[in-house]
């Protein structure tokens, strides 16, 4: 029997439709068969998509209605845009009141691993796959589990159980996509420490797991920034900052190319050889 690979993925901010992640699971599953070639290849990824902006819908709808009460604002959609991502990452940040939204944001991430953990076993090699504020969210829940687990709030502890794959001992593979990471480093001195990509607890259990964390950006997306320069950790931990142009001609020139990832081959065919590699060495096939 072999060992299948858990993947999670996280979509960025605002409140995307609850099958945001369809069409890219659906590239990367037909990727992963054809280059991997065995029989019924697509059932070795177990995935699980995170709507964790569920947690501000209500919120943010109530927001943007109260913004737009007798006015007559220009750029409309864009506005609509930038509304909700600092909407969703204000909220997302914890509170001297607590970490009520931080802690429901991880739970929902929490929740999904868990449910990884009972279709790929506890032991699964675990990827993520996650979009602009969402690789926040995916970084912060890491670092927490790796270096501060103090933060990690009560209804996130409630969830996870004791598992390697609940405990990111075998956090494997890393996704970012249009991401703002290098600007939430700003609050550290020099830019922060990036969590472990692999963990090192995956080594007990597959030692011949190299893993990585690859960056995609669009040069014409503002949100997203390369991440190797923030400092000499950032540029050994991730593996590459690549640039693409997602969302072809019509909006691969403008930010709007900010939404227009995850279906892009440019993004699709590195993650589909970073997962066809990985089952490779988890499973000892050369």
């Amino acid at each position: 029997m072999t060992q299948k690979i858990a993947i999670a993925f996280l979509h960025g901010a605002g409140t995307p439709d609850e099958n945001f992640a369809e069409e890219m699971i659906r590239k990367i599953k037909e990727g992963f068969s054809n280059k991997l070639g065995i029989e019924k290849a697509e059932e070795e990824l177990v995935v699980e998509a995170v709507f964790w902006s569920a947690v501000f819908e209500k919120e943010e709808k109530a927001l943007l209605k109260r913004l737009q009460q007798n006015t007559d604002l220009d750029y409309t959609r864009l506005r609509r845009f930038v509304v909700e991502f600092l909407a969703d990452a204000v909220a997302y940040q914890p509170t001297k009141q607590g970490k009520q939204n931080y802690d429901l944001v991880n739970s929902f991430l929490a929740e999904s691993i868990r449910k990884l953990k009972e279709k790929a076993g506890p032991n699964a090699p675990l990827c993520m796959v996650s979009h602009s504020l969402g690789s926040v969210v995916a970084s912060n829940y890491f670092y927490d589990l790796q270096f501060e687990r103090g933060n990690i709030g009560p209804r996130t502890n409630s969830i996870a159980s004791n598992t390697p794959i609940e405990q990111a001992e075998t956090l494997a593979l890393f996704y970012t996509m249009g991401s703002p990471l290098a600007l939430w480093a700003m609050r550290f001195p020099d830019f922060g420490v990036p969590i472990h990509v692999p963990s090192p607890g995956i080594r007990t259990i597959y030692p011949n797991v190299k893993g990585e964390w690859v960056n995609f950006y669009d040069k014409d997306d503002v949100l997203a920034f390369p991440l190797k320069g923030l400092n000499k950790k950032y540029q050994t931990t991730v593996t590459a900052d690549i640039v693409v142009r997602a969302g072809g001609w019509l909006t691969g020139w403008t930010p709007l190319s900010h939404s227009k990832y995850n279906t892009d081959s440019e993004v699709i065919k590195p993650i589909v050889e970073g997962l066809v590699r990985t089952w490779k060495q988890v499973n000892g096939i050369n």
